[in-house]
């Protein structure tokens, strides 16, 4: 409970600051006991850099920045390896898809990005990209990964392999009272809270999470699947969906 009301708390602040710095251009200072933090035009919170209107627009350079320095470490070492599938995922998708969950409803042109880190990436193994991508790698493009990681962030939490402040947004249609016969609730649905989508709040994961898993296919809301078989299917049907 100590973590939630943080949760809330740190929620409320960065909203108040938002709107502040959007209107009056500059952010009151923050004073905890002999502490003063100053206003800044954004703030990393574990290595997600958020700007003050929430824009990840930074986040994303950083990621770029980086993936694109190590992809041209190991192009200095390509000839020397007999594979370099491994040094790939370690030091180039391991850092795109990191915290990607919270690029759900991200501008294209934001996507597009990440993109063209994971093609130049791929194009490291010297073959035609697409086929390389689809065919002998498996490899997700960046707006599936999105939605692959924050779908089963959404089972981990059905299944309650997640924290609680996570699974609490995580609510099946069939246990909210007068709902139970709709056939939302018989698909395994989850409830999605009403927001208008002109607002940052269908990026929340409380928005963000029920909508994606409600659009995935009936079986892949099957309670009994376990999650070993639901990731399995879940990249099944995402990669399809893409080819």
């Amino acid at each position: 409970m100590q973590t939630m009301t943080y949760t809330c708390g740190l929620g409320e602040l960065l909203q108040y600051a938002v709107v502040f710095v959007q209107y009056e251009g500059c952010g009151p200072s923050l004073h905890l006991g002999d502490d003063v933090t100053e206003p800044s035009d954004h703030v990393r919170l574990l290595g997600v850099s958020i700007a003050a209107d929430l824009g990840l627009d930074r986040h994303v350079s950083n990621v770029c920045s980086t993936c694109f320095f190590w992809i041209r470490q190991l192009r200095r070492v390509r000839r020397l390896l007999e594979s370099i599938k491994t040094l790939v995922h370690a030091f180039v998708t391991s850092c795109v898809d990191y915290c990607n969950s919270v690029l759900y409803f991200a501008l294209k042109k934001v996507m597009d990005k990440l993109q063209y880190v994971q093609n130049t990436a791929a194009r490291k193994y010297e073959r035609g990209l697409s086929q390389l991508m689809h065919d002998d790698l498996h490899w997700l493009v960046i707006p599936q990964r999105v939605q692959y990681k924050l779908a089963v962030t959404v089972h981990r939490c059905l299944q309650h392999q997640a924290p609680r402040y996570l699974a609490d947004y995580c609510v099946p249609v069939s246990d909210v009272s007068g709902r139970q016969h709709l056939r939302s609730a018989r698909c395994h649905q989850l409830s999605v809270p009403r927001v208008r989508r002109s607002t940052l709040r269908t990026r929340a994961f409380s928005v963000a999470g029920p909508t994606m898993w409600n659009s995935l296919p009936d079986h892949l809301r099957d309670p009994a699947v376990d999650s070993e078989q639901c990731t399995q299917d879940l990249k099944t049907y995402l990669f399809a969906g893409h080819s």
